[in-house]
């Protein structure tokens, strides 16, 4: 069984869905020997143990470059191919096809994705996904998304979980401590890692901190991701609440600083409004740190009851649960530990052990 992984999403900078394949890849390499290979328009190739496929981008266009993948000479000897992201194909493969359905944004969520990106999902996505031989669903939320919007039978989609991957701990303080040093954060602080955009209700966390600063509360909002697609608003609301000394961006932070970053705060808040999986609010919990999050989409399956989940459009319900843990010890040390169990849950040893699973299942149907 030869199998081919598409491997763009693993080119810097990395972020959730790279993480995901990153993870998934180096879990895998560690559990079997089976051919394998990365599929990449770059000689990125992060895990040794994998061949690479290089197959040259046309037009300097990742878009164009997946379109030309089914006809592509240079994996004509593989079985399967496993797409990890769904940029869908309008051509379909000749070999078994394997398909990671991460989310649904651009079908739920229209306005908030670059036209051009929307008009062609929609036109291509659901052909794509009809075509595939297995679905993989990061979460059982997702899973009844696809039902719903593509009719596709429950038993072709197959719900594997996400982890934390192991440097997500709780550390020793001079670690802490160093981060702290490194990004100047000398004053406690809520943190919230992920893309600026508007599904991630940014605008709102603002006005929740806003709300907290009127009740007394002294903790800054340290804001950690890449700009995205229409966060302009993110600036305009705080210029508006005149926040500009309370909330401090960071920008994209390398993987390696981040678990000690989550170890720093006090609190985590990730108030988005829909999520395929929602990694971030799991690795938080991993380095121990209590967690405020939404009750929508996929959120509530990974956090459980180690979390409290509030409805992401209620700025007072988000202050309120905010205050009440950074004001309660005892409810931020509780939050703490049924974290930590709760995160234990998820690992990518599992995660690779059903995607083989699924490699096995997908080749030998005949």
């Amino acid at each position: 069984m030869k199998i081919g992984i598409i491997s763009e999403k693993l080119n810097p900078p990395r972020t959730g869905v790279g993480n995901y394949l990153y993870n998934t890849l180096k879990a895998t390499a560690k559990l079997q020997n089976k051919n394998y290979c990365l599929i990449n328009y770059q000689h990125n190739n992060l895990i040794p143990s994998a061949n690479l496929i290089v197959v040259k981008k046309p037009f300097n266009n990742r878009y164009l470059w997946y379109q030309i993948l089914p006809i592509n000479n240079s994996l004509e000897n593989l079985d399967i191919i496993h797409n990890p992201f769904q940029i869908p194909t309008i051509l379909n493969f000749k070999q078994k096809y394997i398909m990671s359905v991460l989310d649904l944004i651009q079908i739920l969520f229209p306005k908030e994705i670059e036209k051009s990106v929307y008009l062609f999902q929609k036109i291509i996505l659901s052909k794509s996904i009809k075509s595939a031989d297995k679905i993989i669903s990061i979460s059982h939320h997702t899973k009844q998304d696809i039902i719903k919007y593509f009719k596709i039978p429950e038993d072709k989609i197959k719900v594997i979980h996400l982890a934390a991957n192991e440097n997500y701990k709780p550390l020793r303080e001079n670690e802490i401590n160093d981060i702290k040093q490194k990004y100047n954060l000398n004053y406690p602080f809520i943190l919230y890692v992920g893309t600026l955009e508007p599904r991630k209700n940014i605008p709102t966390l603002l006005k929740a901190l806003y709300k907290l600063k009127k009740m007394g509360t002294k903790h800054k909002l340290v804001i950690t991701g890449k700009k995205g697609w229409k966060y302009k608003s993110i600036f305009e609301t705080i210029e508006k609440l005149n926040l500009q000394k309370d909330v401090i961006f960071t920008g994209y932070v390398p993987d390696e600083d981040l678990p000690a970053l989550y170890n720093a705060a006090d609190l985590f808040v990730y108030p988005s409004i829909y999520e395929g999986f929602g990694l971030p609010p799991l690795e938080a919990m991993a380095c121990g740190t209590p967690v405020v999050t939404s009750n929508t989409s996929s959120l509530p399956e990974v956090v459980g009851d180690a979390g409290i989940m509030v409805n992401p459009y209620d700025v007072n319900e988000l202050a309120k649960a905010m205050y009440e843990v950074l004001t309660n010890d005892g409810l931020r040390e509780e939050l703490s530990k049924k974290g930590l169990e709760r995160a234990k849950l998820f690992s990518w040893k599992k995660c690779a052990e059903e995607h083989l699973k699924v490699y096995e299942e997908v080749y030998n149907v005949k």
